[in-house]
């Protein structure tokens, strides 16, 4: 662990999910893999659409309206409603579609099981402070089994734009009232994570899952409170 700021007393803790829990992107390569396959054999229509076609249409989505980048679950659905009109489909066939491969994938995304030393990690942090989720993805919380930890989970969507915005860091400290000052977030990206909290006036752990942890091989404009070695030094924050 170390120190690059003076940190406050903790009365609250909130996490990044994605890359700071567990390891994200294999778990959105497979669900992007198994969604192609399931289009592919239910609406055969779509073996047409290349991965590159797919990419051009998300692409295209996010030139025509740039807040789609803060809800990855509608960018998702507009993705495969034009991509299967595209091809074809239409009228009820077409929501029918949409709404069968969005929550295949959804499921998918979430098909995985995070580590044991996690949940006694979350498990005991609970049991101490209120833990609060605040995250730009749209992993389901009750599915990966640690919903039971967290008091609330804020998700960025169009109208909770996705960090760094300090939106959902305000709204944290508005459903702990606490002031900000007196929460820890934590996550794994400098920017989003740890100028966002910082900006909005929390303290700010450092901490990635899914790579080393070399702060000069980061892209940063500010330094975090804390760099933690392993997520479990937080236990040491809150005493």
């Amino acid at each position: 662990m170390k120190f690059y700021r003076s940190i406050h007393k903790i009365h609250a803790l909130s996490f990044d999910l994605d890359d700071t829990l567990y390891d994200n992107l294999p778990m959105m390569i497979r669900g992007e893999k198994r969604l192609i396959e399931h289009l592919n054999t239910q609406y055969p229509l779509t073996e047409k659409i290349t991965i590159e076609d797919w990419r051009q249409i998300k692409k295209t989505l996010l030139m025509s309206r740039p807040k789609l980048a803060s809800d990855m679950g509608e960018l998702r659905r507009l993705t495969l409603k034009e991509g299967l009109s595209q091809v074809g489909y239409a009228g009820t066939q077409l929501a029918s579609a949409v709404n069968d491969a969005f929550d295949f994938f959804y499921y998918m995304r979430s098909d995985f099981k995070v580590d044991e030393n996690i949940h006694s990690l979350l498990n005991k942090l609970a049991s101490k402070v209120p833990l609060v989720a605040i995250t730009n993805g749209n992993v389901n919380l009750e599915q990966i089994d640690i919903a039971k930890y967290f008091s609330h989970c804020l998700k960025a969507n169009i109208e909770q734009p996705m960090k760094p915005h300090p939106i959902m860091f305000e709204r944290a400290c508005i459903r702990l009232n606490l002031k900000p000052e007196s929460i820890l977030h934590v996550g794994d990206n400098m920017e989003k994570d740890v100028m966002g909290a910082i900006n909005a006036g929390m303290n700010a752990a450092w901490f990635a899952c899914n790579r080393s942890m070399q702060i000069n091989h980061e892209r940063i404009s500010v330094l975090p409170h804390v760099h933690l070695e392993k997520l479990e030094e937080l236990e040491d924050l809150i005493l």
